[in-house]
């Protein structure tokens, strides 16, 4: 293991595994309201969120956020 990745919090999680997690324990709503995205508030769902939320990073990124945040708690 690369020192790189020691302490890195998403190391070995997969997007669908954050996506599964974030939804367990806020639901769909309540992440619309974290992270403005409508794939959150729009017949939300794990496969539709999961295609957009690989094409864009910057989404990406805000659920990664969210997630290292939710872990934290």
């Amino acid at each position: 293991m690369s020192t790189e990745q020691k302490n890195n919090p998403l190391h070995g999680i997969t997007l669908e595994a954050m996506l599964n997690h974030l939804v367990a324990n806020y639901g769909w709503e309540k992440m619309n309201d974290r992270v403005r995205i409508n794939c959150f508030f729009e017949n939300p769902s794990i496969k539709s969120s999961l295609k957009f939320l690989r094409a864009t990073p910057w989404a990406r990124k805000k659920v990664e956020d969210l997630y290292i945040e939710s872990i934290g708690e």
